[in-house]
């Protein structure tokens, strides 16, 4: 079994209830009214299963080690019992990021945008953690998911670092993304 293998599966079953769907560029994806979260693969695809999404955690690819040695000394792990609101957010991103090279990417994404200096403003009250699609292969439809958890009296701040990074530079070159949000409850 791969530790760093994730298997989001939307359907009928899972400990978070699908609150809200949205495309925000590009298609949807089909409603689904619970999520799980395996850690590996899913063998078996059950009957009521929508859509299952696929990445693996990694290093850090854009961050310098300043960088990540301040987001490791805010980051707090999913699942804290009161973060019971959360986000998964699949996004795929177009052939021209892609034709860049690492640091012209880099430059984009935080000497222009400033991912990393906007997203430290929001820890620790939202954890996440990023998982890459695009190592498993072509056929995967999202080359990055990336799963949030917040309390919620935190809702408007995780609400503000979506907004603020949709209009950076870097989302110039998201075709696809779909926003969605989760209540755990168990079910």
């Amino acid at each position: 079994m791969n530790p760093r293998l994730f298997t989001f599966v939307g359907g009928t079953t899972g400990p978070w209830a699908v609150e809200k769907m949205e495309a925000v560029v590009g298609d949807p994806l089909p409603a689904a009214k619970r999520l799980n979260i395996v850690e590996g693969a899913v063998i078996d695809r059950a009957a009521e299963t929508v859509w299952m999404l696929r990445g693996v955690t990694s290093n850090e690819r854009y961050a310098t080690r300043a960088e990540k040695n301040l987001m490791a000394a805010k980051q707090v792990a999913l699942g804290r019992p009161t973060a019971t609101r959360a986000a998964l957010i699949p996004i795929r991103k177009s052939a021209k990021w892609w034709a860049m090279t690492q640091d012209e990417r880099r430059a984009v994404f935080e000497d222009t945008s400033r991912h990393v200096q906007t997203g430290l403003k929001y820890l620790p009250a939202v954890a996440r953690r990023l998982h890459h699609c695009r190592d498993l292969g072509e056929a995967e439809p999202f080359d990055f998911l990336t799963l949030f958890d917040y309390a919620p009296a935190d809702a408007a701040a995780f609400d503000d670092l979506v907004a603020a990074l949709r209009v950076t530079a870097e989302w110039s070159f998201v075709e696809r993304e779909v926003d969605i949000r989760l209540v755990r409850d168990g079910g």
